[in-house]
């Protein structure tokens, strides 16, 4: 056999791949969610490295494997230092490896914030736009939640999928971040743009409403906030109350996964006993087995699945290695004799 090859794919040349392709990585993840729905592929428990000294901090593995026309393998690992923030450096790090089909050799090292970024962006603009198309009309306003990397990446997938905004709010802990995230916005956007110093007021004046918080608990706790049956991508899982999860109509990427780790849908089923809450997977909502109703708050809760990551980056190494620009390793693997 072919001696095996190691490349390392750097974070300029994900975004070259993905950047200004919205609606084909967005294509991407719903081919792999179907993939998913089908049983063609692996997506175990993610692992939770956590330190006792740094309860903040964590560094997650996600492995998984996707068959089908994608045909990837391999693993993500991804940490979470919100202390970064405050030192001018991303909360999020990681990268992700990809291993070869028919050898298990890996052959690839890709910086992967940016791809898990993509494809959280990706996975909540499909649910929006699948979930506002079957209740009949898209939100025209529109509630950002906490305002960092992910927060931005969502909105330019929602817009490269065909959302377009009248008003657009912001409320962050922090009115430097809020400041910052409004003028992207008002560069970006023809809407009205508003900062909310109160959250009540952001949740009330929005018909979609993104959470992208790094909160670990609940802290959104009142349901007639959501009297106005909004559409919510619950995307950092632990902003909800329980009471507020009982109340919706809720939609999640994968049930099993989803009810671990203290989120939000976890917590609603240690307070009933059961998931008779939960209406069904974006699979459900793809393959039409479940409808949104109008007359109920709609929330979509993506614990993140490494089967999308995996989709995206077989097509980034696919894109790099097209153009030449693939980097490899020289004699990255080294004792290939068995008896020396």
């Amino acid at each position: 056999m072919p001696q095996p090859s190691f490349a390392v794919i750097s974070g300029a040349q994900v975004h070259e791949a993905v950047s200004g392709r919205e609606e084909q990585v967005t294509a991407m993840i719903e081919a792999a969610y179907r993939l998913h729905g089908e049983g063609r592929t692996v997506n175990p428990d993610s692992y939770f490295l956590r330190f006792p000294d740094q309860p903040a901090n964590r560094i997650i593995a996600l492995p998984a494997s996707v068959g089908g026309e994608v045909d990837a393998h391999g693993i993500k690992w991804i940490s979470s230092f919100p202390g970064n923030v405050a030192n001018g450096i991303p909360r999020a790090s990681a990268v992700l490896i990809l291993n070869d089909t028919e050898t298990g050799y890996p052959f690839a090292c890709l910086e992967s914030s940016i791809i898990s970024a993509a494809r959280t962006a990706a996975s909540a603009a499909l649910a929006a736009a699948r979930l506002a198309d079957a209740r009949g009309a898209r939100p025209r306003s529109v509630g950002f939640f906490g305002v960092g990397l992910i927060a931005r990446y969502i909105h330019t997938y929602l817009a490269g999928n065909g959302f377009e905004f009248d008003e657009l709010h912001v409320h962050d802990l922090s009115r430097e971040h809020a400041e910052g995230f409004q003028g992207y916005l008002e560069r970006t956007e023809k809407g009205q743009v508003t900062i909310h110093e109160n959250a009540e007021d952001l949740v009330r004046a929005s018909d979609l409403i993104v959470f992208a918080t790094v909160a670990g608990e609940p802290h959104v706790t009142d349901p007639a906030w959501f009297a106005h049956n909004p559409l919510v991508l619950h995307v950092s899982l632990r902003d909800l109350s329980p009471e507020i999860i009982l109340a919706s109509y809720n939609v999640v990427d994968d049930v099993e996964h989803c009810m671990k780790a203290n989120t939000s849908p976890h917590l609603a089923e240690q307070q009933v006993g059961n998931r008779d809450f939960v209406a069904g997977t974006l699979y459900d909502v793809l393959e039409g087995k479940t409808k949104p109703p109008a007359d109920k708050p709609v929330v979509f809760s993506p614990f993140g699945l490494g089967v999308l990551d995996l989709a995206v980056a077989r097509y980034v190494y696919d894109q790099v290695r097209g153009t030449g620009d693939l980097q490899e390793v020289p004699g990255f693997f080294h004792e290939m004799k068995r008896y020396g």
